[in-house]
């Protein structure tokens, strides 16, 4: 490849990466080689509008090693004031066929999952997100102890149109 061409792909890379103006927060955890049922992603973050609605995501990357049509999450926000919201969640992770949904043209795949849509924040200060994977078995009480396939956990919030 030419100087030119490098050039050119540099500079395209920095204008599609910096035309993302919805984004406030963007941050990943990466899990290791399995992510534990007792280990939990931690992300801190200022908020000060407590006007404007916002949308949250959880991202999660995954890979062809995930056992699993769907994912459940428990993830809970801690407001500045110590009241904490908890929510379990439910993704589809997989088509019918096994075929895992998300974006990546390899065998990782990005998934940018709803969270909480049109949020506005109740009061400005920290924030604490913990995010905690809570998948079973079908059939089984125990939860999975060590779930494969997920690599990085993600958080990002967007200002909602």
């Amino acid at each position: 490849m030419t100087l030119k061409n490098s050039l050119f792909l540099f500079f395209l890379l920095i204008v599609v990466t910096s035309c993302d103006k919805k984004r406030l927060f963007d941050e990943y955890k990466k899990v290791g080689k399995v992510w534990h049922k007792d280990s939990i992603m931690t992300f801190s973050l200022e908020q000060k509008d407590t006007v404007a609605k916002h949308n949250l995501y959880v991202n999660i990357r995954n890979n062809k090693s995930y056992p699993f049509n769907n994912l459940f999450l428990i993830v809970e926000m801690e407001q500045p004031n110590k009241k904490t919201i908890v929510d379990t969640l439910e993704y589809q992770m997989a088509e019918p066929d096994g075929t895992l949904m998300g974006k990546g043209l390899t065998d990782t795949k990005d998934n940018k999952l709803f969270y909480k849509e049109n949020f506005v924040f109740p009061k400005s200060g920290n924030y604490k997100i913990y995010i905690q994977q809570a998948v079973r078995k079908s059939g089984k009480i125990e939860g999975v102890e060590a779930l494969d396939g997920v690599t990085d956990v993600g958080l990002r919030i967007e200002k909602a149109e």
